[in-house]
């Protein structure tokens, strides 16, 4: 099958498997959501510089660690099977524990933290959605950044979300205890 053909046969009707999506190679931004890819836009300065900002940071954080593995650039990680769902995460941070090497493909175990940066293209109920699902593959710790309310909700399993504002620090926890980013420098873009 040619991706043109699989493409169309996964935005129609006829459903793909993670495996296949990722057969297909580079197709542009997309999930696959219940075998059926969806297409994404692609992203804006501001959200690529605070996916960048905060990428940089755990990255630093954990390279002078070696905890495990800081994943960006719309990674994916499998949250159902049989029909295939794969999350695009903006970053995700997953333990050596969890993941002892890194693989090719999509992500089969769950991160520890996964980090969305929200788009102004992007639907509340959709991040709800990809939240959902974060949390029951077994993902401890949910960033949502919004970056045009200059603030962040981090969630834990089933609580309330931690409101954050521009003059807090969003803390790293569990592993990554010890890792602060202030939030006034991340949003600091003008």
């Amino acid at each position: 099958m040619t991706v043109a053909a699989a493409l169309k046969a996964a935005t129609e009707t006829a459903t793909i498997t993670g495996d296949e999506l990722f057969a297909l190679g580079d197709i542009g931004p997309a999930e696959l959501i219940d075998g059926r890819i969806i297409p994404m836009n692609p992203t804006q300065n501001l959200h690529a510089y605070i996916v960048f900002e905060i990428g940089r940071r755990l990255g630093n954080f954990n390279a002078a660690r070696r905890l495990g593995w800081v994943i960006g650039a719309e990674s994916g990680v499998y949250t159902s099977r049989q029909p295939d769902t794969v999350r695009a995460m903006d970053i995700a941070f997953v333990s050596r524990r969890r993941l002892p090497m890194l693989e090719r493909g999509f992500l089969q175990v769950a991160p520890e933290l996964v980090v969305e940066v929200v788009s102004p293209t992007d639907r509340w109920s959709d991040l709800q959605a990809k939240r959902a699902e974060y949390f029951a593959i077994g993902v401890d710790v949910v960033w949502v950044i919004e970056p045009e309310r200059r603030s962040v909700l981090v969630y834990r399993g089933g609580l309330a979300p931690e409101a954050l504002g521009e003059g807090d620090i969003l803390r790293g926890e569990g592993l990554l205890a010890g890792l602060e980013i202030p939030l006034a420098e991340l949003f600091a873009t003008e």
